[in-house]
């Protein structure tokens, strides 16, 4: 079985062809970074656009390096939701005119249940296992239990905490995206010199806050002398930012596993996805922890923690073998919830 997968929920173009040998290949992504880094954030109305006029020859170029065209494909996977509601639209278009034209199958995918599936395409792990979600949007710890089975056990209370990274980013005026901005300046910094909060680390449960650790940031900047932001004071801040986040990401993951054995004793996988997953520091730090836990980790490739097309044409591959499809009839939508329970009581 052969799937094209398209992703277009937010600020990147991208289109994949994998097999249902866990082969990828083709894997095409193009980042819309310069359209949107003068604004200092993503605006839906121009990443629409750019989806829009760059989606057709990204799809050729999938199609072309993995030695393909239209008639081998089985089914077209897109991105659904949740995302930025524009570019949903254009992938899903996109995605059910192929399958209306080539007669073939259109799946929607959940692109958190993108992300959740990608260790299971990179590591062909079992079920069930415990995910830390961590993208720009969403922050969750998740048991996997199957395809389209997930229990959550947190979630932001507030900001995501790859909006953490960026936002911190922004105060200290590095550019967007944040994230690896801030990674990068907190190798040459000293994580001590700013005090900042750990919020909710040593809390039962598993839920996360990051908006009061985004304002301590702020304040810790503002003490300083007047016009004082010099290269070492902002890789002291970055790595006491990155410090902070990682602290409390393992806090939070630790109660989780807690739950995850409790609930499934024979579970043996920690998974980290998400772009925030490509960080190293909490990579490692976590690496450390499913050891102490007695847990395999599992964190993919840094290219597929970014969004990116082979994790939709995964996840929908796996859809399809459960004999799951979706009709042209399909509506995208902004917000998609992997447990659609509510969040808290």
């Amino acid at each position: 079985m052969i799937v094209l997968g398209i992703e277009t929920s937010c600020d990147e173009t991208a289109a994949a062809v994998v097999d249902d040998t866990r082969t990828i290949r083709s894997d095409v992504v193009l980042s819309q970074l310069d359209d949107h880094r003068p604004f200092g954030g993503i605006v839906p109305e121009i990443a629409a656009r750019a989806h829009l006029d760059a989606l057709d020859s990204i799809i050729a170029r999938a199609l072309a390096e993995a030695g393909l065209g239209f008639d081998a494909l089985d089914a077209v996977a897109a991105t659904g939701g949740p995302g930025l509601i524009g570019g949903v639209i254009v992938g899903v278009m996109t995605a059910k005119a192929i399958a209306a034209a080539r007669g073939i199958k259109f799946v929607a995918v959940n692109h958190l249940e993108g992300h959740a599936l990608t260790a299971r395409l990179t590591d062909g792990i079992e079920f069930p296992y415990l995910v830390l979600l961590a993208t720009g949007g969403h922050c969750q710890l998740l048991i996997a239990e199957g395809v389209g089975r997930y229990r959550r056990l947190g979630t932001t209370m507030d900001d995501a905490v790859g909006e953490a990274f960026d936002k911190g980013a922004k105060m200290l005026g590095l550019p967007y995206p944040g994230g690896p901005e801030v990674e990068r300046r907190a190798k040459s910094g000293n994580a001590k010199r700013f005090d900042l909060p750990r919020p909710l680390k040593g809390r039962a449960g598993c839920d996360f806050s990051f908006s009061g650790l985004k304002t301590a940031l702020r304040h810790a900047i503002e003490a300083l002398p007047p016009g004082r932001l010099g290269e070492g004071d902002v890789a002291d801040a970055c790595a006491a930012l990155q410090a902070a986040i990682t602290e409390v990401m393992v806090d939070r993951t630790r109660n989780a596993i807690r739950q995850f054995r409790a609930l499934h004793p024979q579970g043996e996988t920690l998974v980290v996805a998400g772009g925030v997953a490509a960080n190293l520091t909490l990579r490692t730090a976590l690496a450390v922890l499913a050891t102490e836990h007695g847990l395999r980790f599992i964190a993919p490739p840094q290219r597929l923690c970014t969004d990116n097309g082979a994790m939709i044409a995964w996840a929908g591959l796996e859809r399809l073998r459960l004999g799951l499809s979706d009709g042209l009839d399909f509506a995208p939508t902004p917000r998609w919830p992997l447990d659609p329970r509510p969040a808290r009581p």
